[in-house]
Order: C-alpha cells, then structure tokens, then sequence
C-alpha cells in the first residue's frame, strides 16, 4: 500500500474537498521553525525579484501582482501541522462519497452532459471519473478556496522550509497572472486553485483550452478547461478507457496476507485460482494483471486493482483518496456501494503515535524507512513483518493493537 495506508490526511470544507495536488516535499532539514512576519515578506519578495525577472516574469506583472502581498502565519500553521491529522479511510469515505456527493454528481453530469461526453471523446477519460475528480475537489465546482494563491505562495516560499518549491509554484502562478488567465485568484492554503484544484506548475504541464477562447482558465464559473485539463492529466499517466481502478473481492479462508500489496502483481486466472472472488461471489473481470489491497486492513474490504488505481495516485498518493475517486465514479455509473464493512472500532494513529510506531519497529529490526509518520510501502512492509513474526495476519495496517505490542 502507499499513502498512508487507510489513513488520510485531509482539509475538510462543505462537503469535504480534498487538495488533490498540495502532496507536498518533505521540509528541508535545519531550517529555522520560528515564524516569520509582514516586514519579512516584504523583504523576501524585494529580494526574490531578480529571480522572478530572471525566470521570465516581467517586471511590471511582477510589481502589480506581488505589491501589498501580505503575509498569513495561518498558512503556515496549516503546512506545519497538516501531517499530524488524519482519518481512518472509512471516516474519509463516509464524506468522500457520500449520498449527498452522489447524487450532486447526477445531478452534475446531467448539467454538463454534452461538455463532458465531449471530453470523454477527446481524451479517453470516463466521465465519470473527471466528474469524480471534480466532486472531489470543488464539490463540483461550489468550493474553489477563498485564499489569495499569489500571498499563500509568497508566504510559503518566503517561510523556508519548502522554499525552493513553493518559489516555483509562485513563479508559475505570476505566468498564470502575465497571460490574462485568471480574474480572481484564489484557492487552498498551498496555492492549490480552480474547479479542479491545480498547483500552479500541474497548470503549466496540463491545462487545456478546451473553450477555445485563448485562455486556459481553471477558475471561472465554465467548468470547461478545468475538466478537460484534469482529463488531460489522467490521460498524460496512462489512464486506459474501459479499465477499472479496480473491483471489492472477496479473499478466501486461508489467504497468504503477504500477498496484499501493489508490490504484488498476478495475472487475474492467478487470483481466481487461489479463491479470490468479486465480492457477491461472481468470476473476477479480466483486466490484466492486477494488485490486491487490504486499505483498512483484513477485517475491511478488499480490491483488486488496475493500473488506473496508479494513475489516480498521480492526483494524490494516498490510497483512500484513490479509492474515493474510484468508487464515486462508480457510483455516478449506478453502481454499488462498497458492500464489505468496516472495522469501525479502530481509530487513525496520531502524527506522534505514527512516528513512535516506526521508531519501535526500527528498535526491533524492521527497517520502516526512517521515521517520518508516514505510512508508505517500507513502513506497511516492516508492519508486516512484524505481524507475521508475532502470529499475526499480516495485513499492514499500522493499527493501535501493533502500536501497543511493539510498545
């Protein structure tokens, strides 16, 4: 598994958006914590102007855009602290997919039938799946951010730890402003924008004129470009139209549990021959070969995965928001709920508990990858080992009942 293996870390707004492509870099190691101020800004953005100059951003952008940009501690209290929240993937999906996310998706694609069938043509994306996307951004368009994306940038640039990133995100997002692209500029803490939630780099890399009028405008009230650019992106990292991201299976008494990983890929006649069923039972689809998942650990469901699920983690690594976009997408085709249930009386480990799961797994020799308190593939695959020394099933979900045995 990648993301943080069941548990998300998520800004929760109306009908709980996610910020898709704020998956940001690790901060840089020894820089100063202590928090910077208004004189501060004012002083960096004087001093990275050459830069921006220099990157191609004219002069007189530059000062226009960039004059009276006011520093906000509250974004940087939310980059701080965005690792230590997290939700268990049945919490997240709960509101990810919820009826009411459903049935507004109906409701949506209904209104934008024709632009998007258009898009589906164009690109070889469902649309289903843009819908899902959208829904999951924006809550279809309803919730763009209501953050000034140039002063959110400047001020995390300016902050330090991830300046180098957050000083190209705002370069990109002044060429943003340089081509007449945007009016009003607003979005997430992180610089995240428009209907679909680009950073200002997956901007340049993927946005689309789909309207025609020049412009490649994610932000207006037309949802066009912005659909047609999130297409665009799945469509850049592989997504193959008429693929599942993958389908709820039911795993047979007796099932080898070191066998659920991505790192694991079996053509489907091996999964059937081992007892893996679809979930009411039926012959598992033929898609290729594919990956079983266990994201709430093996008393929650099950899914046989696709490649799709890969490119879905382009948008954002963490599988619980992939499997939110898969199963909406589902949905809005009329399909079912996931029907397996949820170990529902575990609750997410804090930012502090997961960094003390790995310190402990490391103290008793399972490499976790550094302690960091995310859970990615070398922390589930130590979670895993250890399981399996103590007896356990070795699902690798980094639960509060491994926690406490290492303790």
């Amino acid at each position: 598994m990648r993301g943080l293996a069941g548990a998300i870390g998520v800004v929760v707004v109306a009908l709980g958006m996610t910020r898709a492509q704020t998956i940001l870099p690790d901060p840089v190691a020894g820089v100063d914590m202590q928090m910077g101020n208004q004189a501060g800004l004012e002083a960096w953005v004087a001093e990275f102007r050459s830069r921006a100059l220099a990157a191609g951003v004219s002069a007189e952008v530059f000062d226009a855009a960039l004059r009276g940009v006011t520093f906000d501690p509250k974004v940087v209290e939310r980059d701080r602290k965005q690792n230590e929240f997290s939700k268990t993937i049945w919490d997240y999906l709960d509101t990810a997919v919820s009826e009411d996310r459903v049935a507004l998706g109906l409701k949506a694609i209904a209104r934008h039938r024709d632009l998007l069938e258009r898009i589906e043509a164009d690109y070889g994306v469902e649309k289903e799946v843009v819908a899902a996307v959208w829904g999951l951004e924006s809550a279809y368009g309803t919730y763009r951010g209501d953050l000034p994306v140039l002063g959110s940038l400047a001020t995390l640039a300016y902050e330090g730890r991830r300046g180098a990133f957050f000083e190209a995100e705002l370069i990109a997002a002044l060429r943003i402003v340089e081509g007449g692209h945007v009016e009003r500029f607003v979005g997430s803490w992180a610089g995240a924008s428009g209907h679909t939630q680009f950073m200002p780099s997956s901007w340049e890399k993927f946005a689309v004129d789909f309207d025609g009028d020049g412009k490649r405008n994610l932000w207006g009230d037309d949802p066009a470009d912005a659909l047609a650019s999130a297409a665009n992106y799945l469509r850049h990292w592989g997504w193959t139209k008429g693929m599942p991201w993958g389908v709820e299976v039911r795993l047979p008494e007796g099932f080898d549990h070191d066998q659920t990983t991505e790192r694991v890929v079996k053509p489907v006649a091996e999964w059937q021959a081992m007892g893996v069923r679809l979930v009411d039972g039926g012959d598992l689809p033929d898609h290729g070969p594919g990956s079983i998942l266990l994201p709430g650990g093996h008393r929650g469901a099950a899914f046989l995965i696709w490649p799709n699920f890969q490119v879905i983690e382009k948008y954002n690594t963490a599988d619980a928001y992939v499997i939110a976009i898969g199963s909406l997408s589902d949905r809005l085709k009329g399909g079912p709920p996931i029907r397996h249930g949820w170990p529902r009386e575990l609750r997410a480990l804090t930012l502090a508990e997961r960094m003390e799961l790995q310190e402990l797994l490391g103290k008793a020799g399972f490499d976790p990858g550094g302690v960091d308190g995310r859970m990615g593939p070398k922390t589930v695959a130590a979670v895993k080992a250890f399981q399996k020394a103590r007896g356990l099933v070795p699902d690798g979900y980094p639960s509060l009942e491994v926690l406490e045995l290492l303790r």
